[in-house]
């Protein structure tokens, strides 16, 4: 484009008539209105001069230092002070509950006996334990740190009719000061003077453009001034401010995790079962060694407490936790290599889980980065010079968004070099419009203006026909999301002006969004979008991208002063039928994560700005994107690196990979445990010998949960849907394959019995009690681990997909070290290679059947249909 064609634009009025009535924008920023709709209305001036008289104060001289003191020392200082229980008190909480307690049992009870070698490895788990969890509770006092960090550090305020620079923690509510561009402001306010300010608050409610405010607005503390200068009275400091409530929330929110959940059902099943067993144990060895012969001795009950404590050791899974972190641990080295941070190991199976992502939108589904569409002429301008005109009246250099947006449309920006801008009124909330004076090459002088549409169209010269035709496009723009800006120019000084068109502006969503959204509905997770701007421009993204257009006005949901822990069951069936929510606040965020778990839906929030930090506390993964504010990335639990939603789908993928080798080793390790207690129990009442040493009980637990660590790597078959902690499948499940280790083991001592009772059966093969506890030893160290590969996958053992390398050669390098351990006997009787081939053989056909026996049982309680993503999450995959 050449100046002749932005001087042949001038040249060409057109003359719409006056429209009053045009819908504006629907957001705010340079060339916009400010849409109240939701947020707090603007004062008028009595309002203000009430406002100010409440208070106490006086725009003219603001606060005495006197009065000021004594408000400090009442309202405390302009800071965050959220209060969490003391570290010390997280610390002691992991030393309490139910496995740590049997873990804390045995401790002692190895102490009491001096048994040194158990002692220290029980007691070093236990504080493993406790290290892991105490130092994902630190990142808490982190995500506060990161809140406190934003707040700005110094005002400027009247005091006594003079201005002063004070730190921010010195304001308080009554306090007059000035805020200018480039300022964090620094808490609560309501603007009482000054021509106009624009406030960049998309980290507190998540608009995506910065806020006109003029006098009787309220600004947020927290948020930023980009342009402008004002004066205002301070309303709220500290933790009343909009951004302390928010530092409030991200102190309160969050709980225990489905995966800690877990570990404590398990452990409380465990105990029931010991105690039940130990008392057996107890009462028949007690009957047995003191009631029958009549005689009470200490030595006796000494035996009988090492027995306890043996069964006690068995039935504690004192590696569980450990092989937990570690399996987490080892997946989240993987997921970081995917661009996915994990922050908290807990999230990685409750990403499994997930099957509703809560996802902001600006920054996140979309570019943050607003985009022009195909410009709408009026009166036969060409849609290249409507785009010059608006460039034309725009600061050089401007940061703003809209202007950035116009400037990169232009095709030639070295066109506008031949024009000088000799004058500039920049955008004010009165006039609503941007004016530049320009001079071409040829000495002529042009002024051109940008603005909200009905600013624009009230410059120009009535026609009704345009006037109907104008307000129509409008209107269909703001249906559609669309920010409206009406351009125009004139060639006599401004005396009559010409209407050239509209800009219609998008921030248009990101390349791999939609995509994204579609892997996410095929893995069964339903994608809700929950943004600070305008439901007409959510809608418009959330149809583009496959979201659905049923977006709520969040504040329409949650009435103000909502117990977040007592929400309406027709909110929460609101908030689960919703494609996603618009004019959000954080409040809204928090209690959109509350009732959506409330529907007992297991919820993953993504966001990137401060006001996101509450929800994503809360949200059971919490997922701070690419660019994230700090205190976003503190409180959340996985932390992207790379840009887009596409990062998520690849570590759901990963976390139901993760997820389904956790539930591997729980199947096998209860089922062990089981299997363990009742063999010693049933051989210990019904024979009335011991079936293992203790020593073997210690070997069989290193050989057991030692390789086990190797399954981090195992291979698995993905889940469609999402996966869940289900204890009802999980109890039922491995209790069954406990009792056919149980049956496995116990018919091995059975057989060795009937054996050794048979006179002519010890002729042709001498057997002794001895090594029958070595027997039984083998049996359980290759039992237990061909156990492992029946219950790690739904299909036949002989059916991909198959172990992966390490498990396998970690299981094969196990079971050498047994079997020479039994050739040779290393702390227990030597058997020969004879018995150690019957031993293997007897495993071997007992695993085939065991293998049958879940086929069976999964054949049974499978449903028949294949589930939809809102009912499958209720059960879990294997």
């Amino acid at each position: 484009m050449t100046s002749g064609n932005a001087t042949t634009v001038a040249a060409e009025p057109v003359r719409p008539a006056v429209v009053p009535d045009a819908k504006p924008p629907a957001a705010t920023g340079a060339g916009a209105d400010t849409v109240d709709d939701g947020k707090p209305k603007r004062l008028g001036a009595a309002a203000i001069t009430a406002k100010l008289s409440e208070l106490g104060t006086s725009a003219k001289n603001g606060l005495t230092e006197e009065e000021a003191r004594q408000r400090l020392a009442k309202d405390g200082p302009n800071a965050i002070t959220a209060k969490e229980a003391p570290l010390w008190h997280k610390l002691f909480g992991y030393f309490w509950g139910p496995i740590p307690w049997m873990i804390e049992a045995a401790a002692l009870i190895s102490l009491v006996r001096q048994d040194w070698a158990d002692f220290a490895v029980v007691a070093g788990l236990l504080i493993y334990n406790a290290a892991v969890g105490f130092w994902q509770d630190a990142k808490a006092a982190s995500a506060l740190a990161s809140l406190k960090k934003s707040l700005a550090l110094k005002a400027r305020v009247l005091r006594d009719g003079k201005w002063l620079n004070v730190d921010a923690a010195d304001l308080v509510v009554g306090d007059i000061i000035d805020v200018t561009a480039g300022e964090i402001i620094p808490a609560d306010l309501v603007l009482v003077s000054g021509p106009y300010l624009s406030v960049d608050q998309a980290a507190l409610t998540g608009e995506s453009l910065p806020v006109s405010k003029a006098a009787g607005d309220i600004a947020y503390s927290g948020s930023i001034a980009k342009q402008g200068d004002m004066q205002a009275v301070v309303t709220a400091t500290g933790n009343e401010t909009f951004f302390g409530r928010t530092a409030k929330l991200v102190a309160t929110a969050g709980g225990t995790s489905h995966s800690q959940r877990a570990v404590l059902q398990i452990g409380d099943f465990l105990i029931l079962l010991a105690a039940v067993l130990a008392t057996i144990l107890v009462g028949t060895n007690v009957y047995r060694e003191m009631v029958v012969p009549g005689a009470w001795s200490w030595e006796a009950a000494g035996s009988i407490l090492q027995f306890v404590l043996v069964l006690l050791v068995a039935s504690v899974p004192v590696a569980l936790p450990a092989v937990m972190s570690v399996t987490l641990a080892l997946g989240a080295l993987v997921l970081s290599k995917q661009k996915a941070i994990v922050s908290r190991l807990s999230s990685i199976d409750e990403l499994a889980g997930v099957d509703i992502l809560c996802s902001d939108k600006t920054g996140t589904l979309t570019m943050n980065r607003l985009s022009l569409s195909d410009p709408i002429s009026f009166g036969g301008a060409k849609p290249e010079d409507i785009i010059f005109a608006a460039a034309l009246a725009t600061k050089a250099g401007s940061e703003d968004a809209i202007d950035m947006a116009v400037m990169k449309a232009v095709a030639s920006p070295a066109t506008l070099d031949q024009f000088k801008q000799t004058d500039f009124v920049p955008f004010d909330p009165v006039n609503k419009r941007t004016v530049a004076t320009v001079v071409d090459a040829h000495g002529q002088t042009f002024k051109y203006a940008k603005g909200a549409p009905q600013a624009i169209s009230a410059m120009c010269t009535h026609d009704p026909t345009v006037e109907a035709s104008y307000a129509a496009k409008v209107d269909e723009l703001a249906r559609k999301g669309f920010r409206a800006l009406g351009v125009a120019s004139s060639s006599d000084d401004g005396k009559t002006w010409q209407l050239l068109g509209l800009l219609a502006l998008l921030d248009p969503p990101r390349p791999d969004a939609a995509a994204t959204i579609v892997e996410a509905k095929k893995a069964g997770v339903d994608v809700k979008m929950v943004t600070g701007d305008d439901v007409a421009i959510g809608g418009e993204i959330a149809g583009q991208l496959g979201l659905g257009t049923h977006l709520l006005v969040a504040g329409d949901v949650f009435p103000e002063n909502l117990d977040p822990n007592r929400i309406p069951a027709a909110a929460t069936e609101a908030v689960e039928r919703a494609d996603g929510f618009g004019r959000v606040f954080p409040e809204h965020k928090y209690e959109i994560v509350k009732a959506l778990q409330q529907r007992g839906h297991v919820v993953a929030m993504t966001g990137d700005g401060v006001n996101d930090a509450p929800a994503l506390k809360q949200a059971d993964c919490g997922i701070a994107v690419s660019g994230a504010t700090e205190a976003a990335r503190n409180a959340a639990a996985l932390i992207l690196t790379a840009p887009g939603l596409s990062t998520i789908t690849n570590a759901i993928v990963e976390a139901r990979n993760i997820f389904a080798r956790i539930t591997s080793y729980v199947y096998y390790r209860i089922a062990m445990t089981i299997a363990i207690m009742f063999v010693v129990v049933l051989a210990d009442v019904i024979f009335g010998n011991r079936p293992l040493t203790a020593i073997m009980i210690v070997v069989l637990a290193l050989l057991d949960d030692i390789p086990i660590m190797t399954i981090a790597y195992d291979r698995v078959r993905t889940a469609p849907r999402p996966v869940r902690w289900d204890m009802h499948h999980i109890l039922i499940f491995s209790c069954l394959m406990g009792l056919m280790a149980t049956a496995q083991s116990f018919g091995l001592v059975f057989i060795g019995m009937e054996w050794m009772n048979d006179p002519a059966r010890m002729a042709e093969f001498s057997l002794d009690a001895q090594h029958l506890q070595t027997m039984l030893f083998l049996q359980l160290a290759a039992g237990g681990h061909m156990l492992l590969f029946v219950v790690r996958a739904r299909g036949s053992i002989f059916s991909r997909p198959w172990p992966s390398a390490p498990l396998f050669l970690a299981i094969v390098g196990t079971q050498i070290v047994a079997v020479l351990m039994c050739a040779y006997g290393v702390l227990m009787p030597r058997i020969s290679w004879e018995l150690i081939g019957i031993v293997w053989a007897y495993v071997i056909v007992w695993t085939i059947a065991t293998d049958i026996v879940k086929l069976l049982y999964y054949r049974f309680t499978s449903p028949r249909t294949p589930a939809t993503p809102l009912t499958h999450h209720h059960r879990t995959l294997a």
